[in-house]
């Protein structure tokens, strides 16, 4: 295997991931040692600190957001919510990285990489995996494309609007379950429970969508598996950003089932699902057929085959702004 594990008992594994700034001396009383460690706080506080700054900026921001409806429509009141949830993951971390004395780069986007080669690389891949489930369904009988539901512009005007609006789901759910959350657990815990930790998380939120059921949100923690394996592997986020976006995309608007339960409203097609729901997905989607296992366990595989080295975090990310000898860089 290429993976290294990444702990907290592996100083050398760390050098590149400094836990919060400068390294405090130690101290011999029990309290200091709670919230400080060999390498300044301590990655559990780093997390809780940053998820209550997330939760602040969402108690104060949302229920505001209600109120541009009317104004705007629905539709676009969503797009909204949306971004504002996006600014609420980030601009904490933006914070946390003044904090920590690193570069806001190192927590999965960096800006030389932003909507580049892996993003489209990622989307791709996303289109590709849900089209070949949607093409496993048909086969199996227990889905319908229809016909045309929208026609002339209206075709292109919603295929633009539901782009725009996954992109901005796609950077919200990854960089709030793989973006500093990660990457701050996994100084403490080490990559791989980090990842299986908030995976869990991910499929536990799904749960909280109308029309969820259990096969979805254990394919959506599963599908965060995979995601963390393309963070590991790609040193980034940029490649999940594309590959969740395009899946949703194509689950709304393309192929125009229910994503997590959930059916939108300026959808391509009068798709439909027939027979059994544990093969079909039912009113979950294709999410919720047993088949999407078997599409993920192929993903995994070429995935692992084509990107077989570990990059996280990446090399190429830029470096913390103080050394170890807390010297400013240069």
């Amino acid at each position: 295997m290429t993976d290294q594990p990444i702990t907290g008992e592996n100083p050398e594994a760390l050098q590149s991931l400094p836990a919060g700034g400068p390294i405090l001396p130690t101290r011999n009383f029990t309290i200091h040692s709670i919230f400080i460690g060999p390498n300044g706080l301590r990655a559990g506080w780093r997390f809780l600190l940053y998820i209550a700054m997330v939760a602040e900026i969402l108690f104060v921001i949302l229920p505001a957001m209600k109120l541009l409806e009317p104004r705007i429509g629905k539709l676009w009141e969503m797009v909204a919510v949306e971004a504002v949830l996006f600014a609420a993951v980030v601009v904490p971390a933006f914070v946390m990285a003044r904090i920590e004395m690193r570069r806001f780069g190192v927590y999965g986007l960096p800006r030389e990489a932003a909507l580049g080669k892996l993003f489209w690389i990622g989307g791709l891949w996303g289109i590709v995996s849900l089209s070949g489930l949607m093409v496993c369904l048909r086969g199996a009988h227990v889905f319908y494309f229809g016909t045309l539901a929208l026609h002339g512009a209206r075709i292109m005007k919603f295929a633009a609007f539901w782009a725009v609006f996954f992109v901005l789901v796609g950077f919200f759910e990854e960089f709030l379950l793989r973006g500093y959350t990660q990457f701050t657990l996994t100084t403490g815990i080490g990559f791989w429970p980090a990842a299986i930790l908030l995976s869990a998380a991910f499929g536990a939120i799904h749960l909280g969508n109308q029309g969820e059921a259990w096969i979805g949100a254990l394919a959506a923690a599963i599908i965060g598996l995979f995601f963390c394996l393309t963070l590991r592997r790609t040193g980034n986020l940029w490649f999940a950003v594309g590959f969740h976006a395009s899946w949703d995309w194509g689950e709304t608007y393309l192929y125009s089932v229910p994503n997590s339960g959930t059916v939108m409203p300026g959808h391509l097609l009068s798709s439909s699902f027939h027979g059994s729901p544990w093969l079909s997905g039912g009113s979950v989607g294709p999410e919720g057929s047993v088949l999407v296992f078997v599409v993920i366990a192929v993903m995994w595989a070429l995935f692992n085959r084509l990107y077989p080295k570990a990059n996280y975090p990446a090399q190429h990310s830029p470096a913390p702004l103080l050394t170890t000898n807390n010297a400013p860089c240069t």
